[in-house]
């Protein structure tokens, strides 16, 4: 795969990454009721996300609240909602800067090696995003795994579990570290090198001919 594939390559998985980070900071099933057990002793399933809780009635009809107050919230959604938008900033300046360093693009063509240290650059600031998804998400199902499995008198059925979009910011995590890992894969250093020695042979052949 060559250079400028590799890049595009690379930048289509990160947006995307980012995209799906978006979508799993929005939405709000990070966790939700669990059905376990031997019988379900409610008829609404609870959904909770970093921003708003819903409740889904039987007959299809969802409520929606978002949360009153941001210090009253557990440490963990605090925490999370931190680093969703930590990871979306970088993500976001990790789009902008690919752009101008990629070889695709016509941006500083006059410049090959600052080009390729830009978007190096912009593959560092998407594994970041991408580290700061997974810290979010992480620390987030800790905490549900910890609650699900504490000994307490809440029901089985009655306690949450994993939601969807614990899975989607983790899809999200793995595709910002991938596609900033190909964009790194530039080596301006190489390039310097190959064109100071290629521009440093010319002259020194046409003399020996002359």
């Amino acid at each position: 795969m060559g250079g400028g594939a590799r890049e595009l390559t690379g930048y289509l998985a990160a947006l995307g990454g980012w995209v799906a980070a978006l979508a799993a900071a929005v939405l709000p099933q990070w966790r939700q009721s669990s059905y376990a057990g031997d019988a379900i002793i409610t008829a609404v399933g609870l959904h909770e996300g970093l921003w708003m809780s819903c409740a889904a009635q039987s007959t299809g009809q969802v409520q929606c609240r978002l949360h009153d107050s941001l210090l009253s919230l557990d440490v963990h959604i605090q925490m999370s909602r931190a680093l969703m938008i930590i990871s979306l900033l970088l993500g976001f300046f990790g789009i902008i800067v690919s752009v101008v360093g990629m070889k695709c693009t016509k941006v500083g063509e006059e410049d090959p090696v600052t080009k390729s240290r830009i978007a190096v650059a912009g593959g560092v600031l998407f594994i970041l995003s991408g580290l700061s998804s997974l810290a979010a998400v992480s620390l987030y199902a800790t905490q549900v795994t910890y609650e699900f499995f504490r000994e307490s008198t809440v029901p089985i059925n009655a306690r949450y579990e994993f939601g969807s979009a614990l899975f989607v910011g983790w899809g999200a995590a793995s595709l910002s570290m991938l596609g900033g890992s190909l964009l790194c894969c530039s080596c301006p250093a190489k390039e310097r090198r190959g064109q100071q020695y290629h521009r440093q042979s010319q002259p020194s052949t046409a003399r020996e001919y002359v």
